[in-house]
């Protein structure tokens, strides 16, 4: 029988969080709670599954036990189910309900959690216009968990989605965030501060005036 990898306590803070994700599809024909298949793919994608075929497949192996402890007390759903439920859902809304859970799982170092601030085009996958979808996201060091990623505006830049992603969080303390030098910015600064956090920033020549500043320092 296929274990559970998420414990007991933490499946159902997991759940109690995705049964705040409205569910899309039309009552009539629904056997499955939603927060039972979500709970259950990503159970099924961290222990290894990287399709909808192979979700399907762990969860036909999972026996019982595991799918009740993951909300889905009807027993396994088929493939197509779990394709159609993910394909409907807002992907912004579970977006942040997992970055909150993860937020749980988070290491700290010396009493804080640090996050690093980040861009990344993302490989294998085309927007409608053909292009590669570029994201930057907030990304735990230690155990490399996004709790959240924006898309970068075709017409922008990075700096702008870094703020908005950071804004989405109501609180950081008493997180620290790293950002690389493009994000040296004094927005991005009080961005970081108003949410309770503090930050390590890269400085490079690209900033004259305070890379002499800092150079001077013993």
């Amino acid at each position: 029988m296929t274990s559970s990898p998420i414990p007991a306590a933490r499946s159902q803070y997991l759940l109690d969080l995705l049964a705040q994700v409205p569910d899309p599809r039309k009552k009539r024909g629904r056997r499955h709670a939603l927060s039972g298949l979500l709970a259950v793919g990503i159970a099924a994608v961290i222990a290894g599954s990287r399709s909808f075929a192979a979700i399907g497949q762990w969860a036909a192996d999972a026996g019982p036990e595991v799918l009740a402890v993951l909300g889905a007390a009807r027993g396994p759903a088929e493939e197509s189910t779990f394709r159609r439920a993910f394909a409907l859902v807002s992907a912004d809304v579970l977006d942040r309900v997992l970055g909150a859970w993860l937020w749980t799982r988070a290491v700290q170092a010396g009493g804080r959690l640090v996050i690093a601030v980040d861009g990344k085009t993302v490989r294998g996958a085309k927007d409608k216009d053909g292009k590669a979808p570029h994201l930057v996201a907030a990304q735990a060091h230690g155990i490399g968990a996004v709790f959240g990623q924006v898309a970068v505006d075709a017409k922008s830049n990075e700096i702008p989605a870094v703020r908005d992603l950071l804004k989405a969080f109501a609180s950081l303390a008493p997180a620290v965030v790293t950002t690389g030098a493009m994000h040296t910015q004094t927005d991005t600064e009080r961005v970081i501060l108003g949410r309770g956090a503090g930050y390590v920033m890269t400085v490079k020549g690209n900033m004259p005036a305070l890379y002499r500043q800092l150079k001077k320092l013993p």
